[in-house]
């Protein structure tokens, strides 16, 4: 076993492993991929591999987590090229089509629940706090409905929205639409910010979805540049 003391070596090889699993899962599936079969793919021995990773749980868990960062960070591009995409409906809209776009992390998502559950051991709590502090910046600029209590909005907007994720078919775009019009009608109110308060709002949700695709990728033990 090969032990790296350069972090940003260790990092490029967790990165490299990530790599290969990625692609034997989505050529195999979870259940036929083994951790043999990846040292045998990143040219490492099985050993080098529990460097980085306990267990096969532990290893596939950081290729979704990694996906998932993927599809948040470019709703945080998305947000830095668009600041009206911070706003709900929209915000809907683009992490969808950023989820559904990539096969490996739509099949985790379409797994069955035991599966997900154990792939996303340690992220349920980050991700929470992440979406809870996301609705309570649209809630301090008045853009959510105020006749209904803040976490039962933040419940529905989540069940709505895994809902599209497991009734989806290939028609992204426009599923991705009536997912915004949905969302638009059952839980913002009308008015849209003026410009220098949307702006004040992109820039605290990047800085939301930032710290948690930075925590995420550091539990994976890669660097986004890696």
């Amino acid at each position: 076993m090969e032990r790296l003391r350069d972090p940003r070596e260790r990092a490029e090889r967790a990165t490299r492993i990530l790599d290969v699993a990625a692609g034997l899962l989505l050529r195999h599936g979870y259940r036929r991929v083994t951790i043999d079969d990846v040292a045998a793919g990143a040219g490492i021995g099985k050993g080098t591999v529990y460097l980085h990773w306990k267990t096969r749980e532990q290893l596939f868990g950081a290729v979704f987590t990694r996906e998932v960062c993927f599809a948040i960070d470019e709703l945080r591009q998305a947000i830095a090229e668009e600041p009206r995409t911070c706003l709900l409906h929209r915000f809907a809209r683009a992490y969808f089509l950023a989820i559904v776009r990539r096969p490996l992390l739509r099949g985790f998502l379409l797994a069955d629940a035991e599966l997900v559950g154990k792939l996303t051991t340690g992220l349920d709590d980050r991700h929470a706090t992440m979406a809870r502090r996301y609705f309570e910046l649209l809630a301090e600029h008045g853009l959510l409905r105020d006749d209904i209590d803040l976490d039962e909005v933040a419940f529905a907007y989540q069940a709505t929205f895994e809902g599209f994720l497991r009734a989806t078919d290939d028609a992204w775009e426009q599923r991705a639409d009536l997912l915004a019009r949905t969302v638009r009608r059952a839980f913002e109110r009308d008015a849209e910010p003026h410009d220098a308060e949307l702006g004040e709002l992109a820039a605290a949700t990047a800085a939301v979805l930032t710290a948690v695709v930075e925590a995420d990728l550091a539990d994976c033990g890669v660097t986004k540049n890696a």
